[in-house]
Formats: C-alpha cells, structure tokens, sequence
C-alpha cells in the first residue's frame, strides 16, 4: 500500500476543504489512532498509508454532509489519491452512505474506531483531566450503554466494527484507548497551532 501523497501534502487536503477545529481534531485523532493500530497489528510498513486514510476519511463532510462519502473520491481524485486509498476512505461509511464495504483490516479498523474515537473523545472531555491518559475501559463501558451521551456516535457501527474485526468490544475500547493516548499530546500541540 502506497500513498500518493505525503502527510504534509494529505494536511494541506484535509484542510482545503475542513474549517472547523472539531472535524480537523477528528481527523488527526483518527489518523494517530490508525497509525497506533497500523504497528500495533503488524502492518507497521504500512502505518504512513494507514494514518493518511485516517487523516483524510472525512474529507467532505463538513461542506457536504448530504454526500459524504460520494463526494470524496472526486475530491481525492483531483488530489492524485489512488484509488485503493479512496476505496479505503469511502469503506468506513458502509452501510451509511457508502456501498463500498470495509474488507482490508485496515479499512475494518477505521470503520470501527471512527465513531469510537468520537465517543471516547467526548468522554474525555468530561473527565477533569480532559484527557485520554487517565481513561479506563469501565468508563467508556458506561458511556457506551448511556444512549444519550454522544448520541452522534453509533453504538451499532462500534459493534459492527468489533465483530467486523472478531474482537469483543471491551478489546476495541482497551486498544483504542491506548491508541488515542499516543498521540493526544501531539494533537493538541498542532490543534494550539491552528
């Protein structure tokens, strides 16, 4: 798996077409959560195309939430984002608003920490540490049964992404918490930068 662009290059992209700090923090969340589970999986080699998959997954979504998903590959492609990578962003949508079914492990893990990163992030934020490194899996456990906390987030899609996988959810929330604590210093040195 290669990328035809860079992570500076695939940055710049993303920020065409996304003004907001929420959905520009989501995409470099899931980006360092899918660089995390890229080595943590043993497709280390692949971790540059992995992240860029992440980073780039919502591309349309802020200006074209009614199309999300069809509008990004003709975004991407104008960009010269080959077409394994597209199939590959356009994946975490299945069933949504995207035909186009997660089948790599790659593609199952973004499908299934997407929504997840948003709750756990959302969880976060009411700790006082506003921060994922103090989080137990106990806690999101709790949020996730909360229906109405971060009612956005699909608990379906998260347990659809688990059995995708054929892991147990307790599994996704423990290596995704992990996931997300590698990289939240980063983000939010680069989100102060904005």
């Amino acid at each position: 798996m290669q990328s035809n662009l860079n992570r500076e290059q695939a940055l710049a992209l993303l920020k065409q077409y996304n003004k907001e700090a929420f959905h520009i923090q989501h995409a470099l969340t899931v980006e360092g959560t899918m660089r995390w589970y890229a080595n943590d999986l043993g497709y280390g080699e692949d971790a540059d195309f992995w992240a860029i998959v992440g980073l780039l997954h919502d591309i349309d979504f802020e200006n074209w939430p009614e199309e999300h998903c069809q509008k990004a590959p003709e975004l991407l492609r104008e960009a010269g984002v080959g077409e394994d990578m597209i199939h590959a962003i356009c994946s975490h949508a299945y069933g949504l608003c995207s035909d186009v079914e997660p089948v790599h492990q790659m593609e199952k893990v973004l499908f299934a920490i997407d929504e997840l990163t948003g709750l756990i992030g959302a969880a976060a934020l009411m700790r006082p540490s506003k921060s994922v490194m103090d989080m137990e899996v106990s806690s999101i456990k709790k949020k996730f049964k909360d229906k109405k906390f971060a009612a956005g987030c699909s608990r379906d899609v998260i347990t659809q992404g688990a059995e995708r996988l054929g892991w147990e959810l307790t599994d996704l929330f423990e290596k995704t918490i992990l996931a997300m604590r590698s990289c939240e210093e980063s983000i939010q040195k680069e989100m102060a930068a904005l």
